[in-house]
């Protein structure tokens, strides 16, 4: 499963610090945070016929990632409201795009790590880019990583921070297996997440999804779970182990850019009949009247 360059983006403008520039003139200082160090956070935004899905709780993340990071300045939503705006305009974009949030400490006066070296302010990037969620929806080939994701004491997932190395390590291991992606546990051995996605499976009627101890609180995982409530659907977020994977009905990964996708293999063990499951089905199908109608209007359709 590899993006392919999608040509509607060759001319894509993007948004730095409010400077609307063309792709191939964007660039930040070498001073910048997020190269000395990854010391950003981000948010990935998807854009349904105008609207955007899940708006607020997306900037209410990001506002709790860059306090607990310390942050000595976080731009009011409402201006970064108006910034996604101006760059969605400028690309003319209605519909099915993805959009990068990222926030970093911003530009130091010298290299280092001290965060007092960060002395003008954040800095704010906004990516917009035409993609259609990017899993195919025939079911996704996982293999377990060798690499852990680290628990709270370590680095909290909860700060969603765009320090990814960990993540890319395990992307590597899967590329090279030939997997689409891979399945992470934690430092106790229990399921956290895939390399970019939370991780669902279902036993029976039952869907069950793993604690946020080491997994980001992902913005899909909850609706999932809003919608497993509004329909009554039982479900679960507790400690899952790699055998609880093996032997479940379906397994499915949510995330924004890649919404609901159903698992067929983990590990050359097929899951339930190797094919999307009906209750995977199910759950993308109402999480696809959600976007239809949710939403935060930032372009007139």
């Amino acid at each position: 499963m590899l993006q392919k360059f999608d040509e509607r983006n060759r001319d894509l403008i993007v948004n730095l610090n409010g400077q609307l520039i063309h792709r191939d003139k964007a660039g930040i200082s070498p001073f910048d945070s997020a190269v000395q160090g990854g010391d950003a956070v981000w948010e990935g935004l998807r854009l349904y016929r105008g609207r955007i899905f899940k708006l607020q709780e997306h900037l209410d993340r990001l506002h709790r990632s860059a306090t607990a990071l310390s942050f000595a300045e976080i731009p009011p939503r409402e201006k970064i409201i108006e910034e996604i705006k101006r760059t969605l305009a400028a690309n003319e974009m209605q519909d099915g795009v993805h959009i990068r949030l990222t926030l970093t400490r911003g530009v130091k006066i010298t290299s280092g790590m001290d965060p007092r070296l960060n002395q003008s302010g954040s800095t704010l990037i906004i990516l917009a880019e035409h993609k259609a969620p990017v899993y195919t929806k025939t079911g996704l080939t996982l293999i377990t990583s060798k690499f852990r994701r680290p628990s709270p004491e370590i680095l909290d997932c909860k700060i969603h921070h765009a320090n990814l190395l960990n993540s890319i390590l395990a992307k590597i291991e899967a590329n090279n297996a030939g997997a689409d992606d891979a399945l992470m546990l934690d430092t106790r051995g229990f399921v956290a997440e895939t390399n970019a996605t939370n991780i669902f499976i279902v036993r029976k009627n039952d869907v069950a999804t793993s604690r946020a101890v080491a997994c980001p609180e992902g913005i899909t995982r909850a609706t999932v779970l809003e919608i497993c409530a509004a329909a009554e659907i039982t479900y679960l977020e507790t400690d899952l182990k790699l055998e609880d994977v093996y032997r479940a009905n379906e397994v499915f990964c949510t995330g924004t850019m890649g919404e609901l996708a159903g698992v067929g293999k983990v590990d050359d063990r097929v899951i339930g009949n190797g094919e999307v499951g009906a209750m995977t089905t199910r759950l993308s199908d109402l999480y696809a009247k959600r976007t239809a109608t949710e939403g935060v209007q930032v372009v007139e359709v």
